[in-house]
């Protein structure tokens, strides 16, 4: 029993052994034979620009994925680049400014030209501020009555000023500052200064000059409202009066129904009429043949600095629902109607005529009034005499909303870049003044 145990555990393992020989065998050393070649894929849906190879199965997202990757890499290899430029450049091309916005004009600047925010959003806030970097440069803004000479934290070696010029007690607070202004350039507190004048709407800025560098001050640069005979291109430019941030007028962004909506009426002028004034003459014009009806016409006797809220919103809506805006002259022939009227996409029709004082004679300005906006090409319509409407209002009530629409976008898409190019001057003008120029 024993010996017949024995010879079957020997045949058994005799026989693992010769399956182990066999199973090595056929794992390392028979040759192999090719496998078949395994059709190609067809997706119902038609043939593909990859087909599956070998074993590889076809990935659909496999192109977006390389592209990606490129993407990537390339979006990775510019980061490195700019940040090794910031490293080698780190102070030869940055300048450091800060605005001091001490007149109403400063917000059109800040918040309609630059685009900036501020906070807090509250308007009525004792202290406002914001940032932003645009070119070479940093830009921090401030306002608000808490913003008292010697109180607050002079950040930046170059300062912008923003004041107002227009009356006698305005130019008081003006020189307040800017006698501050100086005594920090004196004490090498600050280098640079230039300064945003709201002036004179008859443009009697003479006060101005003796603060001017050219002129022994301390003034570098000068960017002044209407067309003032001072404006050379070189240390003195215009600047647009803009809207009237100090009836907190916004920044308004295009909207579909802005630009297509048929809009009820022909024109607009909500505003005072001042006696023995050319707005008279408009308002007898406007009642011949119930033009006054086709337009939306609000007229008052005495002007009022302040709106209610009932009255800024008229406003706002009869820009809104207005083809052209009436923009008489009164002490200037700029007004901040035109700017306002822009935002809306309502046009312009503007009196084309010089208000008397000291602004651009048109004998040596032949773009005066407005060359500022002339030599940009604004797309107004520009008349000598109120006597001219009728003719322009029955042209408009043969427009069809088409064309009408194609005049909107045109006239937003050019406040728009009118906006940008403002912003582009006055950065690169303070830049080529300010930053140190290399010598090397």
């Amino acid at each position: 029993m024993r010996g017949a145990r024995k010879r079957l555990c020997s045949a058994l393992i005799v026989a693992y052994g010769l399956f182990s020989l066999y199973a090595a065998y056929t794992v390392f050393l028979r040759p192999r034979r090719p496998a078949a070649p395994r059709p190609q894929h067809r997706d119902r849906r038609g043939p593909r620009d990859h087909v599956a190879l070998g074993n590889e199965e076809w990935n659909p997202w496999e192109g977006d994925e390389r592209n990606e990757l490129v993407a990537s890499r390339q979006r990775y290899e510019a980061n490195l680049k700019m940040i090794k430029n910031a490293r080698s450049h780190p102070e030869q091309t940055s300048l450091r400014v800060q605005i001091w916005g001490k007149a109403a004009i400063g917000l059109y600047l800040w918040q309609h030209i630059f685009g900036g925010q501020l906070e807090p959003a509250d308007a009525t806030a004792q202290w406002r501020e914001g940032s932003q970097k645009a070119g070479k440069t940093y830009f921090s803004f401030i306002t608000g009555p808490s913003v008292v000479p010697g109180y607050f934290s002079v950040e930046a070696e170059n300062v912008v000023l923003v004041v107002n010029g227009r009356e006698k007690a305005k130019i008081a607070y003006a020189t307040q500052w800017l006698h501050y202004a100086g005594t920090l350039v004196q004490t090498h507190k600050i280098q640079h200064v230039a300064v945003v004048l709201l002036g004179n709407e008859r443009c009697n800025n003479d006060w101005i000059q003796p603060y001017l560098k050219r002129n022994g001050g301390f003034v570098n640069l000068l960017f002044v409202t209407y067309d003032c005979v001072l404006v050379n291109g070189e240390d003195i430019f215009q600047w647009p009066l803009g809207v009237a941030t100090y009836r907190n007028f916004p920044v308004v962004e295009p909207s579909w129904s802005m630009l297509r909506s048929p809009r009820s009426y022909l024109c607009n002028f909500l505003g005072t009429v001042y006696k023995n004034s050319s707005r008279e003459t408009l308002m007898e014009i406007l009642k011949q043949d119930g033009l006054d009806k086709l337009c939306w016409i609000a007229a008052r006797e005495q002007w009022q600095p302040q709106e209610t809220n009932e009255s800024f919103k008229n406003y706002q809506d009869a820009l809104l629902q207005s083809d052209l805006t009436l923009c008489p002259v009164g002490i200037n022939t700029e007004c901040y109607r035109i700017y306002e009227a822009c935002s809306y996409g309502s046009l312009p029709v503007i009196e084309d005529v010089m208000t008397p004082g000291d602004c651009g004679n048109s004998s040596i300005y032949h773009s005066a009034p407005l060359q500022l906006l002339k030599t940009m090409g604004a797309p107004f319509i520009f008349i000598k005499s109120w006597k001219e409407l009728p003719a322009v209002l029955e042209k408009e009530k043969k427009m069809s909303l088409q064309e009408k629409i194609q005049r909107r976008k045109k006239l937003i898409e050019w406040y728009q870049n009118f906006k940008v190019w403002m912003r582009q001057k006055f950065i690169n003008t303070l830049e080529n003044s300010f930053l140190p120029t290399d010598k090397g």
